[in-house]
């Protein structure tokens, strides 16, 4: 894995406690797309018949949230940021069983206060 911003340095509010922001460097993203197999269709299949929690699709879901928000990191690194605030999260469904994460957020370059 390239070099990535370390997690505590990433917020969803639009600034890190103890640091002020002395560079913007513009939108960094971190796009995925994931489809799911003729297996884990089945076995989710079988689980919806029960009810409650798909936990095929959730563990899909988080393994892509997690790779976006990877990528994500090494865009901001890529861009020089130490920093990304304002980090959201989007999916969109492009197909039966295909899916696009998307994690984005503001690159920047804090110094400790």
């Amino acid at each position: 894995m390239k070099n990535q911003i370390d997690h505590s340095m990433v917020s969803t509010t639009f600034e890190i406690a103890g640091y002020n922001t002395v560079k913007n460097l513009g939108v960094a993203r971190g796009i995925i797309v994931r489809s799911r197999s003729i297996v884990g269709s089945v076995g989710a299949g079988l689980q919806s018949l029960f009810g409650g929690n798909i936990s095929l699709f959730t563990a899909l879901s988080e393994k892509s949230r997690a790779h976006a928000f990877d990528l994500l990191l090494e865009h901001a690194a890529e861009l020089g940021a130490n920093a990304v605030v304002g980090l959201r999260y989007d999916a969109t469904e492009l197909g039966a069983g295909i899916t696009e994460v998307l994690a984005y957020g503001t690159a920047v370059v804090v110094e400790k206060k």
